[in-house]
């Protein structure tokens, strides 16, 4: 399916699972024994700002458990891909390692991970705890590679000082943000409204699925994409329209990434942005005059309701070059549930990757959680499920389609009928 939105029943509360014995691995319900051995783990850096009592923590009960230690290494975002590239050429790669959610099946169709299913089948109720987009993006080819680790989910994030000041309601329709901005431009002319980021890729296809479109659809084993349909085109339109035609962004903007965004928005120069369930709590810690002056509402459709948006997160896989996948998987079930996948959830503001971790999110009364938990339920969506579309990401196809339209170098119909054609040849190689 070239698009997957969680139901609300399958992120309902299940029973908090207990550390069963693996599929063919532990003895009696006992651990794995890995006296003496020790696991690698890649894990990417900036996610937990500052992980390292965590990674002591989790280290120390893995030991606790099974008598193995773990060398934990903590990698760049920016320069993973490659990196897990060359590894996978040679030979190289670690034991288990964190898994972008648009990479797993692209590592799993180059045979360099582990099945999971027989364990995560090993372990009671596990199966069904998964949060269903999370596990949707970990299988390929009918069979898991990624476990399920962390998810956050994008919504809309906003000045609620400059709202309230404004006599301004958070947005319930695609006319409500124009409205606002339009309120904001004219009053706060120093502070953008609504900033499109040019380079951000995720920022795009909230307004695609809100407009009734699609990113691509899967035919057999035909992968088409949809970008240049009509309903595409109206949300594409609508979102470069806040720079071109309402002027809610500048021309810098053309060229920023979500990290540009979320500074300028820190600085004190956003009113509304799209930004992720992960990141108020940081722009507080790095602004701590935003402390109760920050609001998130759901992206709106285009006449209310909620907008899908992109469930980003991570895997945790186990590469086939381990020694003892029994003993990695025991690694990657303590991080990936109970205890463990709460603490991390907690520090890094993500939603868990099982649902049994997720209770006290999905009961929040947080006005910087509940909207996010809400989205995530209600709205969150995945990315063509294929190897290929991590290609589409390298050739930057969306974000070079929506830079060509602010920068005036084509129109609307021309630079989505050139990505539609560009993706669909690169989701078909």
């Amino acid at each position: 399916m070239h698009k997957r939105i969680l139901p609300a029943v399958a992120l309902g509360a299940v029973a908090t699972l207990g550390l069963a014995a693996c599929a063919g691995g532990a003895d009696n319900g006992g651990a794995v024994d890995g006296e003496g051995q020790e696991l690698t783990v890649w894990i990417m850096k900036g996610t937990n700002p500052d992980a390292s009592a965590f990674y002591d923590e989790v280290s120390d009960a893995f030991e606790d458990e099974t008598g193995a230690t773990v060398k934990i290494e903590e990698i760049q975002w920016a320069d993973a891909h490659d990196r897990f590239v060359t590894s996978i050429a040679g030979g190289t790669t670690p034991d288990i390692a964190e898994t972008g959610t648009t990479w797993t099946a692209e590592f799993a169709d180059a045979g360099a991970l582990e099945e999971l299913d027989e364990y995560v089948d090993g372990e009671k109720g596990l199966r069904d705890d998964l949060v269903e987009g999370l596990a949707v993006a970990g299988t390929y080819d009918e069979k898991l590679y990624g476990m399920p680790w962390y998810a956050g989910v994008r919504s809309i994030v906003y000045r609620t000082d400059v709202f309230e000041e404004l006599g301004l309601e958070a947005p319930k329709t695609w006319d409500d943000i124009v409205t606002a901005g339009e309120a904001i431009k004219a009053a706060k002319p120093d502070m953008l409204p609504f900033p499109v980021a040019g380079d951000a890729e995720f920022q795009v296809y909230p307004w695609v699925w809100g407009a009734g479109g699609e990113i691509a659809t899967l035919d057999g084993k035909t992968w088409t994409s949809e970008l240049d349909s009509d309903e595409s085109r109206a949300g594409i339109e609508f979102y470069t329209g806040l720079a071109t035609e309402h002027g809610f962004s500048s021309a810098g903007a053309t060229t920023w990434k979500e990290t540009d965004l979320r500074d300028s928005f820190t600085q004190g120069n956003v009113a509304m942005m799209l930004s992720g369930s992960w990141t108020p709590k940081a722009l507080i810690e790095a602004n701590p005059d935003l402390e109760g002056k920050i609001g998130a509402a759901v992206i709106p459709g285009e006449d209310g309701g909620i907008a899908p948006s992109v469930l980003g997160g991570s895997h945790l896989s186990v590469f086939n070059t381990t020694k003892n996948a029994d003993l990695a998987w025991e690694f990657v079930k303590l991080m990936t549930t109970g205890e463990f996948a709460e603490k991390w959830a907690d520090e890094t503001g993500y939603f868990p990757g099982v649902q049994s971790a997720m209770e006290e999110a999905l009961a929040s009364t947080d006005p910087l959680v509940a909207p996010f938990a809400q989205q995530m339920v209600e709205g969150g969506a995945s990315v063509p499920v294929t190897p290929n579309f991590g290609a589409v990401q390298a050739k930057k196809t969306t974000n070079s389609m929506i830079q060509a339209i602010l920068s005036g170098q084509k129109d609307v119909d021309t630079a989505t009928k050139d990505a539609a054609a560009e993706m669909t040849e690169l989701l078909n190689k």
